[in-house]
Formats: C-alpha cells, structure tokens, sequence
C-alpha cells in the first residue's frame, strides 16, 4: 500500500501590502498545480519540488529567478538548494548570475557530482557542461527591482538603515513534498535580500539552514532573514524536533518561536513528515503558502488557522 502524496509550498513571509496578494496567491496556486502533476502521476518528491520551484522562479512576483531583488551593484545574484530525503543527496548553488533557473543547477549538482555546493562561476560552468544555457543577467532585471533598489540607496543615503537588510519583503520561494513511494524531498530558491553587498550567501541555500530533508525525521523550507536563521541552523533544528516525536505543526512554531526568542529574527517555515503531516508557521504578518492533497487544494496569506493533517 502506498504513501499519499503530499505537497506543500511557499512564496515569501513579509509585510506583504494587499495589492500583491492577489499576484502571490496566484503564483502558488500554479506551483501547486505543476509540483501535484507529478506527484498524482507516481513521480517522485524530488521532482515534484524542484518543478514547483521552478514555477515560482519564472513568476517575476517572487524574489527568485527573473525578478528577484538585485545587489548594490544593480545585479541579481540568486542562490538554491534541493535536497533528498531518501538519500541525503543534495545539490547548491551560491551567487550566480547567469542561470534563469538556479534549482535546473541544484538538481544537476545532486545527481551528477560527489559535490554539494557551487558557487559563482564554477556553478555556472558546471551547470553548462551538462546543458544549462547561460543568459545575459540582464534578463534576470525588472524595471520594478531597479525602482526598488533605487529607493534603498536613497533610505540609506537619508540615514535611514533596516537592520534586518531585507528591503520591502522576503519572497524566497520553497516547496516540499512526500510522494507515494514515502520519501520526502525538499527545495528552496531566492534572489537573498534588496541592496545585499555582492557575494552575500543567505539561508536558503544552505543545508540544514533554509532547506532541509530526510526520510527519518522531515522536509523543510524556510524564508525571511537569513542571517539569524543561518546561526541557529533552523531548517535542521524543526527536523530534528519531528525525529524526537514533534508534530510538524508544533514544531514550525517552537522554530520560529526561536528564531524570535534567540535572535529577534523574522520569518516563517513549511515543515512535512514522513506519515504526511505538515506545519506552517511565521511571525510575519503575511506569508503566501499552499498545500496539496488528495482531498484537495488549500491556499492562503495569513497565518493558517489549522496547519495539520491528520485526514489521511
């Protein structure tokens, strides 16, 4: 008897404004319907999130892919994580600049190399020798993140500094997902945050930090300020709550409980076992999550008045 497939995904947490929320629930409507194609037909977790990822990365509504926040120096520079649960396998890419999909890369890196990260150049590289076709970085930038940028150099000029770096929002996109074989997989996207010195690595790419999964306790992303999330090493911590006996659900908010507690961080988490129950936590005021089951869709902004399945 199989597993029933499960996937869960996110679009950012932040103080979204209501005239992009229509936009994020949209774009995580699409990841859902693309990620669930193949988990309906018997497709594994892995490709189920590293297809909704994609989605999100080619939705200019996200900081992922075209779209994504740019640099100092006017660039965008993303970085992605995908990993699976079955294996430990994992795949990471740090600072590139020329990839339209960082995850296409992150996955190469996880089923060709007997490495985990690339970073800058050398991800680039790789990624073209086994495909991948390099683009201007040009067509990474909207004229939205020109305006963006602009308007934090002039905040800052004025004296005016946000500490937490993250500019107007957090939209790193993650999706994680059990398929019917019981594996569990997890991915995580970003463009990292508004005006970042060149070269600044978050969370989201990195193992155990943003992204996390493993068949014997959970799959996770997170999203929101790296930094605070990167020391406390947040993804692997929710995880290691479920493998001691912790409801997804209760583990997604003592983590971001946390994150607040230690650090002052902000942010939010999707979180998946391998029997199929998943939390949503975030202490933001918005975050555009969605969920998919046999019993069906659900897809929200606010924080979910019930973020557990126990329905199976």
């Amino acid at each position: 008897m199989g597993t029933n497939p499960v996937l869960v995904v996110h679009g950012g947490a932040w103080a979204m404004p209501a005239n992009v929320i229509d936009d994020h629930r949209r774009g995580v409507h699409n990841a859902l319907r693309v990620g669930w194609e193949v988990l309906a037909s018997g497709g594994t977790a892995l490709k189920a999130v590293e297809e909704a990822v994609v989605v999100m990365e080619d939705d200019e509504t996200f900081d992922a892919g075209r779209g994504s926040f740019l640099t100092a120096d006017g660039r965008v520079q993303m970085d992605a994580l995908i990993m699976d649960g079955a294996t430990l396998r994992a795949g990471g890419v740090g600072c590139v600049e020329r990839i339209r999909n960082p995850i296409r890369a992150a996955r190469l890196i996880l089923s060709e190399s007997p490495h985990v990260y690339f970073v800058a150049d050398g991800a680039e590289q790789f990624a073209a020798g086994l495909g991948i076709q390099l683009i201007d970085n040009r067509e990474l930038v909207i004229d939205r993140e020109r305006r963006r940028l602009a308007a934090a150099k002039a905040k800052a000029a004025a004296g005016e500094r946000d500490i937490t770096f993250a500019g107007p929002g957090h939209d790193t996109v993650g999706a994680i997902a059990l398929d019917a074989a019981g594996h569990l997989a997890a991915a995580t996207s970003t463009g990292g945050t508004l005006n970042k010195t060149p070269g600044r690595v978050g969370d989201s790419s990195l193992i155990g930090c943003g992204c996390y999964a493993d068949d014997h306790s959970g799959a996770v992303s997170c999203t929101g300020w790296g930094e605070p999330i990167m020391k406390l090493v947040l993804g692997k911590w929710a995880t290691d709550r479920i493998a001691t006996g912790s409801l997804p659900e209760l583990a997604a908010r003592e983590a971001i409980g946390y994150l607040n507690s230690r650090l002052s961080g902000h942010g939010g988490m999707i979180l998946l076992d391998a029997r199929g129950r998943y939390g949503i936590a975030h202490n933001t005021p918005r975050m555009a999550w969605g969920v998919r089951t046999n019993s069906g869709e659900q897809v929200g902004i606010e924080i979910p008045e019930e973020a557990i399945s126990d329905r199976r």
